[in-house]
């Protein structure tokens, strides 16, 4: 899959998400390379230099609303998603609580199947997304752990080697643009440090 010319994402919605985020908190969170809302704005430049649609650069930018299997730090609640969406949007929002709700030990090994269960961790159920969602899934993952080994060397040290194989399996899913990406910042040649793709 390549990756069209993205769109580009209204100022209008982009600022609407960003003031949220800020009464929310997010501008006081530490997080590795600064704060939450400085990983989340990389997390929507890097989907936007990819190409991405805006739904997907606004999940980017918001991913972290509801905590995720790796960052359980939430801005809101699950019973006021109707907030988030109507700042971003219910497909952006849709993305954003993808993301969030993934069970990952569960659903990581098989998530480029098609016909394979994505666990809910919320819920504890199992659902089966259409293949555009497991794609917008896939890439904002790729664009957020890629913003962490960036920015944290010793992030990049300790997990890179099971991030390559995770987005070598992920890979059916990926833009070309996010597969070149991984493959820069976590198997740089030899030679060269990992740099920014």
């Amino acid at each position: 899959m390549s990756a069209s010319p993205a769109s580009p994402l209204p100022p209008a919605a982009s600022a609407r998400a960003v003031a949220l985020l800020r009464t929310l908190g997010a501008a006081e969170i530490d997080h590795p390379g600064g704060t939450l809302l400085v990983h989340l704005q990389r997390v929507q430049e890097q989907l936007a230099a990819w190409g991405a649609r805006p739904a997907l650069q606004l999940a980017g930018l918001c991913h972290a609303f509801y905590g995720t299997d790796g960052f359980p730090t939430a801005l809101l609640p699950l019973d006021r998603r109707t907030e988030l969406v109507a700042v971003i949007g219910a497909e952006a929002e849709a993305i954003v609580y993808l993301y969030a709700s993934c069970d990952r030990k569960a659903t990581y090994p098989a998530l480029a199947n098609p016909d394979a269960a994505f666990r809910d961790r919320f819920t504890g159920q199992a659902r089966f997304p259409e293949p555009r969602l497991r794609r917008d899934f896939a890439e904002l993952s790729a664009a957020n752990e890629l913003d962490l080994a960036r920015v944290d060397p010793s992030f990049r040290e300790k997990w890179g080697a099971q991030l390559l194989a995770l987005f070598t399996r992920f890979r059916p899913l990926l833009s070309r643009p996010a597969w070149s990406a991984c493959r820069a910042v976590l198997a740089p040649e030899p030679d060269e440090p990992a740099r920014r793709a």
